[in-house]
């Protein structure tokens, strides 16, 4: 179809332009995304990936499986938006899916569609265009400000000494330096530089063999002066080869290829000695995770540290999750803030006459730190 234009200049820049729209492919006919293979169809492929390159993975099968699959299987991509997924965030929340499932859910289906519109199956992410009063469906109920941690270091030192080896050491290692379980446990001593006041955390143990971290990112954690120590004692007791915590037969010397025993501490075994120490300590009692990496980020930012670098340290991938420590920063309100209203409220004692210049009786109140006088006017 030819089409006219007023100049030559004018028509050179038309031409120019549609060269470098079809060069970019955007040219030409719209794709027909209805001849797009369904959900249930890409799930499968992407599902294998994630499970190879992620740790979650296996949870991304059983969310698809259990709840994304019944709802969106048999759609095509363009077909679903944002009100077919505010009515299943609605359906699950009716049969008491609790929100924070309910969310993992949509954070799922939106890496999900992340992929197939990459893939030009989708022309859109529609998670991304949820309104704020969907969103809001599946918000957290948990706050987190209210998860409750070693408040003293009174309490770090009773539990440690509670603790019998090696777990005594494990704790001080979450406690004094923010690690996950995971990340305590896949520990090497090629990761502890004691002279330079650093750990390097760049692997963990999950399922019984070490494996990539969260979030991928190995991160440098600093050595504190009060873990320094501990650990230089460990490993002079440890031979410091290996990992830093090894199961009870390893520690002896046996062979991890010979009977049940595993490689690794468990988990669960960390958690049954916690709990045999905060019971001798008499402390409530607490999991893991808030006695060492809770504790480490709260007392934290009590002791004045930056939300900004307790990020760094704690691998979080967003500030934002670190600032669900900011409720306890000692300097949340400065002296300014505290004299933003001034007012006096106070009650004088003894009989309170009116100080109004239309007082009929022309009395006036006078105070002192002793008593109230009360005196005519002349």
């Amino acid at each position: 179809m030819a089409k006219s234009y007023a100049t030559k200049e004018l028509a050179e820049k038309v031409l120019a332009k549609v060269t470098r729209d079809v060069a970019a492919g955007d040219a030409g006919l719209r794709r027909d995304y209805s001849e797009a293979p369904t959900l249930a169809k890409l799930a499968e492929p992407w599902l294998e990936r994630r499970q190879k390159t992620h740790r979650s993975g296996a949870d991304y099968r059983s969310r698809w499986k259990l709840h994304l699959a019944p709802a969106f299987g048999r759609l095509r991509p363009h077909e679903v938006n944002a009100a077919r997924i505010r009515s299943f965030i609605e359906a699950k929340l009716a049969a008491n899916l609790s929100p924070t499932t309910v969310g993992h859910c949509v954070r799922h289906l939106s890496t999900f569609f992340a992929d197939i519109v990459e893939q030009g199956h989708a022309p859109s992410n529609p998670v991304a265009s949820l309104p704020r009063s969907t969103r809001r469906l599946y918000r957290s109920t948990y706050d987190t400000r209210s998860t409750p941690f070693l408040e003293s270091t009174a309490d770090i030192r009773r539990v440690f000494l509670a603790l019998p080896d090696p777990y005594n050491v494990a704790f001080a290692v979450g406690a004094l330096a923010g690690l996950r379980v995971g990340e305590t446990l896949g520990l090497s001593w090629n990761d502890i530089d004691i002279p330079g006041r650093r750990i390097h955390v760049r692997q963990q143990m999950q399922d019984g063999r070490l494996g990539p971290l969260k979030d991928d990112e190995p991160r440098i954690v600093p050595l504190l002066k009060s873990l320094a120590p501990i650990l230089a004692a460990w490993k002079l007791k440890t031979g410091g080869d290996g990992l830093l915590f090894k199961p009870a037969n390893l520690a002896r010397g046996g062979r991890p290829d010979l009977g049940t025993d595993s490689t690794f501490i468990r988990p669960h075994t960390l958690h049954r000695h916690l709990h045999t120490a905060l019971t001798k300590c008499k402390i409530a009692k607490l999991t893991w995770y808030q006695c060492t990496r809770h504790t480490f980020a709260s007392q934290f930012v009590l002791g004045g540290g930056s939300i900004e670098l307790l990020s760094k340290i704690m691998g979080h991938a967003s500030v934002t999750t670190t600032e669900h420590y900011s409720h306890l920063r000692p300097d949340l309100f400065s002296e300014k803030a505290f004299e933003a209203v001034t007012v006096d409220l106070s009650k004088p004692a003894g009989n309170v006459l009116s100080l109004s210049p239309s007082c009929p009786n022309g009395y006036t109140m006078r105070t002192t730190q002793e008593d109230t006088a009360v005196e005519q006017l002349a």
